[in-house]
């Protein structure tokens, strides 16, 4: 499949770990000797790749700094990053000893589990194929932010994003926070910024963050989102946009993706987080994050049909513009 040509500056660059996504709907985790059937199914994509292809729909030339493997699995995510336009892969590494790790992942309305395969290999690399050209912006896992190259890139102007995962060890380092001077946005969710803040609310957490990273941004699941600026000091708290809800899995990488694209727009906080909020509402409907990542077209007739409250118009002029742009 042909891949985009390449753009001469990029709004969006990506740098993490790519997966190969097996997502299951309506079945519990077998017991010991039990066989369960699905109600749905879906082979996608995931992590970072639900970043990119979250930044690409929404119109941001958009690249990615990741490794793949020769194995039939790498192909495949491979050719699913290619076939969506605006998205280059040129700072993709292939290396023969690598595979692209795994997930089967066990899904409901609600939550999700993950069973995950991941070989040594496929981390984020220190170096790059190619030369960069301009970033607006880049988003990494915090514990990278200190690599060459994204501390480049912000030498450079470009603004860093930093996220964190979940942390299977239960010890939450505090440790980790101490890169936050390496980025210019930090995006946790309530239980990451509660566990590495050691405080027991979503905006105690966000208090404590802000004092180490310009703008703090904490996403709170169906309760919605919150977000500091520290240089401002301004509060904003919006509400989740309520659908039907198939399947959870990467709305937290969705809605990094369009708060980033909404910046770049250039709106007020309560129009970025609420343009961030609809867009990983609007993830959750069918499998697969990568795979639900919303275009303008489907966030204008949501908009236009459902009627959420509040005020949408900023965002109903924009999605009209680049729909009719299309």
């Amino acid at each position: 499949m042909r891949q985009e040509a390449p753009a001469a500056a990029l709004d969006a660059l990506f740098g993490g770990v790519l997966f190969c996504d097996l997502v299951f709907a309506g079945a519990g985790v077998p017991g010991p000797g039990e066989e369960v059937y699905a109600s749905d199914f879906a082979l996608t994509v995931g992590g970072t790749a639900n970043r990119c292809v979250a930044a690409a729909r929404l119109g941001m030339r958009t690249g990615v700094v990741a490794v793949l493997g020769d194995d039939p699995l790498s192909s495949y995510v491979r050719s699913f990053l290619a076939a969506e336009p605006g998205l280059s892969l040129d700072w993709v590494e292939t290396r023969g000893e690598a595979m692209v790790p795994v997930s089967v992942a066990l899904a409901s309305a609600d939550d999700r589990s993950f069973i995950t395969y991941e070989k040594e290999g496929t981390g984020m690399p220190d170096r790059l194929s190619s030369t960069l050209p301009k970033v607006g912006s880049c988003q990494v896992a915090l514990s990278e932010a200190n690599t060459p190259w994204v501390r480049d890139l912000r030498a450079a102007g470009t603004v860093i994003y930093g996220g964190v995962g979940w942390d299977s060890s239960g010890h939450w380092a505090a440790s980790t926070l101490d890169l936050l001077d390496q980025v210019d946005v930090f995006i946790p969710n309530a239980v990451e910024a509660m566990s590495y803040t050691r405080t027991d609310s979503p905006i105690l957490a966000a208090k404590a963050l802000v004092q180490r990273v310009p703008l703090v941004v904490v996403t709170t699941g169906r309760e919605g989102a919150l977000a500091i600026d520290g240089a401002t000091g301004e509060y904003v708290e919006v509400p989740t946009v309520p659908v039907d809800a198939v399947d959870p899995t990467g709305a937290g990488d969705v809605f990094s993706s369009a708060f980033m694209a909404a910046s770049s727009i250039g709106w007020g906080l309560r129009t970025r987080l609420q343009f961030a909020s609809l867009s990983a509402s609007l993830s959750v409907r069918s499998l697969g994050g990568a795979a639900s990542a919303p275009r303008p077209a489907e966030l204008r007739d949501f908009l236009l049909r459902a009627k959420p409250e509040g005020d949408w118009q900023d965002i109903l002029e924009w999605t009209g513009r680049v729909t009719e742009d299309a």
